[in-house]
């Protein structure tokens, strides 16, 4: 059942990032049209995929790499589904949309192996932890895929060359828009994360911070959007200098949620709190 229902949502999502793909090229409304519902049916056997899986282990299911990136891939689309009710952003999906399946393809050629989690996992606390963090991740490479395509658009704007793909992108403001509301969703979602995680961490490890690396790569990315959140709100940046620092936090986050628990974590790492 789940691995057709991962399966069903891939082919999806795949044929929807195709569409999306030939929109930004040949620009036909009804190609759009059809992407967008391809990736929404996707998008909700995705969702019916993870609900399977949270029913089978009794906690989230992100305790490997395979589930962690599928997971992501699955909050991105939600959040660009969501901002597109707001900004009605066509093109914004032919950069979405690749991110999301690129995630989709790595998690699908990584081996699945049938464990069983610990007891200690199946917590509302983790479960509200997971939930956020991801929410908030998925926000912020919405922050991270409007600030690439601003410098793109004052590319071509600062060297005059009105081609295309100039035609295409939004307006540097509309961009500058979404990078500043995403961030703007996406860094509660980051906050409640922390303080759920380390009220999890208390019940299950009794201790609220360990100095785990995990943890220390997470407060550091959460500063850094902390920071990018209070120069855009209090000093008023904006344009180029928002957008190179959205991108580098990003790449912090990337490397946060990878990164640090493939190589340097503790109790952090996937697979570390499985029971088989």
């Amino acid at each position: 059942m789940a691995f057709i229902l991962f399966q069903s949502a891939l082919v999806l999502i795949l044929l929807a990032t195709a569409g999306f793909i030939v929109y930004i090229i040949k620009q036909r409304k009804s190609v759009y049209t059809w992407s967008s519902r391809l990736l929404l049916v996707g998008f909700l056997f995705h969702t019916l995929f993870l609900g399977y899986q949270y029913y089978s282990l009794g906690a989230a299911p992100v305790f490997s790499l395979k589930g962690a990136l599928s997971f992501f891939a699955w909050t991105i689309i939600g959040a660009y589904l969501i901002f597109h009710l707001k900004f009605r952003l066509m093109i914004l999906g032919s950069f979405i949309a690749p991110l999301a399946a690129c995630l989709m393809i790595i998690s699908s050629t990584i081996p699945g192996v049938d464990v069983s989690v610990k007891p200690a996992l199946k917590s509302l606390w983790l479960t509200a932890h997971v939930l956020a963090s991801f929410l908030g991740n998925g926000m912020f490479a919405l922050t991270f895929i409007a600030a690439i395509m601003y410098l793109i658009q004052e590319y071509h704007i600062k060297n005059k060359k009105f081609g295309s793909l100039y035609a295409r992108l939004p307006s540097l403001e509309t961009l500058d828009s979404i990078s500043r509301h995403s961030l703007m969703y996406g860094f509660p979602f980051l906050t409640i994360g922390m303080i759920t995680g380390a009220i999890y961490a208390q019940y299950a490890l009794g201790s609220y911070w360990r100095w785990d690396p995990k943890e220390v790569w997470s407060l550091i990315t959460w500063l850094l959007y902390a920071a990018l959140l209070h120069e855009r709100l209090a000093v008023g940046w904006r344009g180029r200098r928002a957008a190179v620092m959205a991108i580098f936090a990003f790449l912090v986050l990337i490397f946060s949620f990878i990164g640090a628990s493939l190589w340097l974590s503790d109790y952090h790492s996937f697979g570390a709190w499985r029971a088989g």
